[in-house]
């Protein structure tokens, strides 16, 4: 996701719906699971109680893998709907298949209120359901059998939250063009993409074999979503249906819709894995802006492609898609609301004057197509993986199109949007993802972890590496960590803990006696070691601190002790 702001210390948290109730939780889940379950919420509940109880039934039923939902595995999507804007209305249906990982007979679909299911459906068979919250409880005459594939047809209709302030708040935003044409969009990280259509709204399951996405609204505008457009076709009641299909596999909150009055333009872009299809979708009269900045996005991809490796939807195209908003990741359809313009709203984050060297849209929701939407964190918890890598992706294209000091400069600058109050990684289990500075300081991290390895090759190698190792699948923070560590030779599992579960920053400590220099490390978690690099009169140097003082004797007294800017760390005289 985009950054919240540039001035912004935390990323709002959704507003909750009701309180917890342990007992009623316990009531929703199967007599096999309930204690097992209930016991691994205890800490989410106990800082839900510090945080004023703001973790509920609610969020469990929506963060977990709960035993409705585990049984089954997402085959694909097939997301059907009709939009009315005049009304704000939707009305549509999910073709969910599905193959049975284990016999079970209640089905967990996600839905949020105001919207409602009205059908369901198995084959021909109408299916019982009720609504708890968020969440429908869908239940089979008998268990499907292990291992057997089924469709489910679940049908919906309402008007959808309205997005209050996209992307940050989800929902629908509902507005006009310059030419007063509807001009409307789907927003949807964090709260979920419930929030619009019927789904499994967790991350750990994407449709193994994609989805297709058919959108009908009205006959004077364009429908763009994820993946190609196979057909349009015109409806009756001066109506036009567009077809969409995403052949990879796709995580929730990435499938968008976009509604406008678009025209299309079409690109080429030559990659690592031959010719990838670029599509730019922007509103009549922005043509002419869209020619000449857009170019921006074929050297986006070439930089990233260098770093880590092929665009990984190839199958599925890259576009990008103007929106009423700033912009977001969405999976093969990029959506940008940057103004044509380079920086972030036409300022620079790092205040170098480097972030004015590129547009920050383009180019960050870009990284996302690797990092978010080739990768994906199992639990929001770990959205580090998503915005860490995502964030260091800015400086790594400053790094191929212009110089390796522009690049430090400019991540090393971020570093004053770096709040502190509350750790990067979240709590497991109830929706709730870390706090921004998952951005700026996960940034900072990987570009300290690429100091201490000391080697651009390798680095370049690990952060292809994990492209390649975990190609369209969904991953833990430890497996991300224990990759990084295991390819560069070193065990960065302190580095991890310090940056990503504490908000501590390494205090470096030294002290001077004579030709002595001693050295520490001081606000770390426990065992923390890791080599630093420091200039010692002018002169670098390595040293291996750790949290137990050491002593180096040097050929005469130091006068001045430097510690290198790349590692986000303090140096203090003790």
């Amino acid at each position: 996701m985009v950054v919240p702001a540039v001035d912004s210390a935390e990323v709002s948290s959704e507003t909750l719906q009701t309180s917890p109730d342990f007992n009623r939780l316990a009531n929703t889940m199967t007599n096999a699971f309930r204690s097992l379950c209930l016991l691994a919420l205890l800490p989410a509940f106990a800082m839900g109680q510090a945080n004023n109880g703001k973790f509920t039934l609610q969020d469990y039923l929506r963060g977990s893998i709960t035993p409705e939902r585990a049984w089954w595995d997402v085959l694909h999507y097939r997301l059907s709907l009709e939009v009315f804007p005049e009304e704000k209305t939707l009305k549509g249906s999910n073709e969910i298949t599905f193959k049975t990982l284990r016999s079970a007979s209640r089905m967990q679909i996600d839905l949020q209120e105001p919207l409602k299911v009205t059908r369901v459906a198995l084959g021909g068979e109408e299916l019982k359901f009720e609504r708890e919250g968020n969440v429908y409880w869908i239940a089979f005459p008998k268990p499907p059998k292990t291992g057997s594939e089924h469709k489910v047809l679940v049908e919906y209709e309402g008007k959808p939250t309205e997005s209050k302030r996209p992307p940050w708040s989800g929902g629908l935003t509902w507005t006009k063009d310059d030419n007063d044409k509807h001009f409307i969009a789907t927003t949807c990280q964090g709260i979920g993409a419930s929030i619009w259509w019927p789904n499994k709204d967790h991350c750990y399951d994407e449709p193994d074999q994609g989805m297709d996405i058919v959108i009908t609204v009205p006959a004077d505008l364009s429908a763009v979503s994820n993946g190609r457009l196979l057909k349009t076709e015109d409806q009756p009641n001066d109506r036009k249906t567009f077809h969409w299909q995403v052949k990879n596999p796709i995580n929730n909150y990435a499938v968008n819709m976009n509604i406008g009055d678009y025209i299309h333009l079409s690109d080429k872009y030559d990659g690592e894995k031959g010719q990838l299809d670029v599509e730019y979708w922007v509103l009549r009269g922005q043509r002419e802006l869209a020619e000449k900045h857009f170019r921006e996005a074929p050297r986006t991809l070439e930089a990233f492609e260098h770093w880590f490796g092929p665009y990984p939807f190839y199958e599925d195209s890259y576009k990008l898609v103007v929106v009423p908003y700033l912009g977001m990741e969405h999976q093969s359809s990029v959506t940008y609301g940057n103004g044509f313009q380079n920086g972030y709203r036409g300022r620079d984050l790092s205040k170098t004057g480097v972030g004015l060297k590129f547009d920050f849209i383009i180019v960050h929701e870009s990284g996302h197509e690797w990092f978010g939407n080739n990768i994906t964190a199992k639990d929001i918890a770990d959205m580090w993986v998503h915005e860490g890598f995502t964030n260091y992706s800015e400086n790594l294209f400053v790094n191929y199109h212009f110089t390796k000091k522009e690049a430090e400069d400019y991540v090393i600058g971020c570093r004053d949007l770096v709040t502190n109050k509350t750790p990067i990684i979240g709590v497991y289990n109830v929706n709730k993802s870390g706090s921004s500075d998952m951005y700026y300081k996960g940034g900072n991290m990987l570009h300290t972890i690429r100091n201490v390895i000391d080697d651009d090759e390798k680095w370049r190698n690990i952060l292809r590496g994990l492209n390649s190792q975990f190609r369209h699948q969904t991953v833990t923070t430890q497996q991300i960590e224990d990759y990084v560590s295991q390819q560069a030779g070193i065990d960065l599992s302190c580095v991890f803990d310090q940056y990503l579960r504490t908000t501590m920053i390494p205090e470096l400590k030294y002290s001077i006696d004579g030709s002595e220099l001693s050295f520490h490390f001081e606000n770390v978690v426990e065992d923390f070691s890791v080599r630093v690099r420091v200039n010692i009169d002018g002169t670098s140097r390595w040293l291996k601190p750790t949290t137990k003082p050491q002593t180096i004797k040097l050929a005469s007294p130091p006068k001045k002790v430097e510690l290198n800017r790349n590692f986000y760390m303090t140096l203090q005289a003790s």
